[in-house]
């Protein structure tokens, strides 16, 4: 039953949002804020009451729908998917907190589209029928395509049409798969389903989760939509979406379709490989600050497909770690990009600078961020790392290589980004009087820098309560319940 209030109470306060009178920006701000409060503590309940003993399904609940097509409304968690639920969570109350100090024009439509965006993102995370996945999967481009062209930025237009050809391309990919799956097997309840061998119902469901990820080749709306996208959506894009693709990937097409898996194995790795290294070396000549992060994206969802496909318990948790932990470092950074902007004008590295002069807490939050993104040891992005690592190594020592070295350029491009932005000569778009965090900010930005350190602290909270203590066995048996 939580499962179903995850997705309803968000869903609730949009329509709440948009069919009654509020009266100014701050009444609307503020209803979105406490449905997030709420949504916070739903999940903390939730966390509170799941039984991490157990692989199986749980809070769920099903509703039959259409009797003879064997669809229905079917909703539950699993213990590693309960994570990316609270991942989903923290972000949306982060970006409509930033969106609330932000002051966005036409708030009453602007945080029903943040708000139905987490509904049917979390719905993505909880749907155990596969029409209902796509169903949530397609909901979510509703909001981003408002979101994006009507707030978004000079650019908004040819960002959203571009966003739009890319994913109607991988939507309709995804359908196809879908009915053809759901005929196949005589059912779309996800927990029923057993395992096919189909290449072409595989490829139509990876080609539309790498368009999601994105996965190299299928990256060209990343660079536009990141960059012209009001900060806290594109926070959630690259925070949460994103992770959408990986988990379908997790939920469906590995548990799903084993020997296509196996058949493509070398195919999707020399992919995610390649769209690695090339991110990497992108964020490192990329002349604004969402440039670097967003190409920085680009590589940690290439990594993080790696350790899907490396199909190991190392991989399995290494990966899941790197889902959360890049959810709420990418949230954070965009997050500090478009205080900068705000406080500039501009994104341009070359026309920023000095700005840890005078402005302490905003040097501190951006440092301690860009710390934990460049992997040191002891950090939880390194654990993350170094379990996917661990876990394609037994793939081929070469694929591990290649990540290594991926380490070292994120270590390029992040400390080249904190130099630009906070050390060298005062830049000419830096006014002088320009301040430092300011309580709201500081109220959202370091409870997502406390839960990355946090989980430095312990990332086993994560990689040993989730897959009911065994990865392959909780994800095979996921069609065998």
């Amino acid at each position: 039953m939580l499962a179903t209030l995850l997705v309803a109470v968000p869903l609730a306060g949009a329509f709440a949002l948009w069919l009654l009178p509020w009266r100014g920006a701050r009444a609307a701000g503020s209803v979105a804020l406490a449905v997030a409060a709420g949504e916070l503590g739903l999940w903390i309940g939730a966390l509170a009451g799941f039984d991490f003993g157990s692989a199986g399904l749980q809070d769920d609940l099903t509703q039959i729908w259409f009797a003879d097509l064997g669809a229905s409304y079917k909703v539950g968690l699993y213990d590693w998917s309960l994570w990316l639920v609270g991942l989903t969570v923290v972000v949306t109350a982060a970006a409509i907190g930033y969106g609330v100090w932000a002051g966005r024009d036409r708030p009453r439509a602007y945080f029903g589209l943040l708000l139905f965006l987490a509904a049917a993102t979390i719905g993505v995370f909880t749907a155990q029928d596969l029409l209902l996945f796509y169903l949530f999967f397609e909901a979510m481009m509703i909001p981003l395509y408002i979101l994006i062209g009507a707030w978004g930025g000079p650019g908004r237009h040819g960002a959203t049409i571009k966003f739009v050809i890319y994913t109607l391309a991988g939507s309709l990919l995804m359908l196809v798969a879908v009915i053809a799956f759901g005929l196949e097997q005589g059912t779309f309840d996800l927990t029923a389903m057993g395992a096919s061998d189909s290449t072409w119902i595989f490829l139509g469901f990876l080609a539309a989760f790498a368009v999601k990820a994105p996965l190299f080749p299928f990256h060209g709306w990343l660079p536009d939509a990141y960059r012209e996208a009001p900060a806290e959506v594109t926070a959630l894009l690259s925070g949460v979406i994103s992770k959408t693709a990986a988990y379908g990937l997790l939920r469906i097409v590995i548990p799903h379709f084993p020997d296509p898996v196996a058949d493509w194995r070398v195919a999707v790795l020399a992919l995610a490989s390649i769209g690695l290294v090339y991110a990497s070396l992108l964020a490192f000549r990329a002349p604004d600050i969402r440039g670097v992060i967003a190409y920085s994206s680009l590589a940690q969802m290439c990594l993080i497909i790696i350790g899907l496909f490396a199909v190991n318990d190392s991989g399995l948790d290494g990966a899941l770690l790197q889902m959360v932990n890049h959810g709420l470092i990418s949230a954070t950074l965009f997050l500090l990009a478009g205080g900068v902007e705000l406080r500039a004008g501009t994104g341009q590295l070359r026309l920023l600078g000095g700005m840890a002069r005078g402005r302490p807490v905003l040097a501190s939050v951006l440092i301690t961020t860009g710390v934990i993104a460049l992997a040191v040891p002891g950090s939880t992005a390194f654990a993350a790392e170094f379990l996917v690592l661990n876990g394609i190594f037994v793939r081929g020592w070469g694929w591990a290589v290649v990540g290594a070295v991926a380490m070292v350029l994120a270590a390029m491009y992040v400390l080249r980004l904190i130099s630009a932005v906070l050390h060298q000569d005062v830049g000419s778009a830096v006014p002088a009087q320009a301040r430092d965090l300011r309580p709201a900010e500081v109220g959202i930005l370091v409870p997502l820098v406390c839960v990355l350190l946090a989980l430095s602290f312990w990332p086993a909270g994560i990689t040993d309560h989730a897959f009911g203590g065994d990865p392959l066995a909780a994800v095979s048996a996921q069609f065998k319940e």
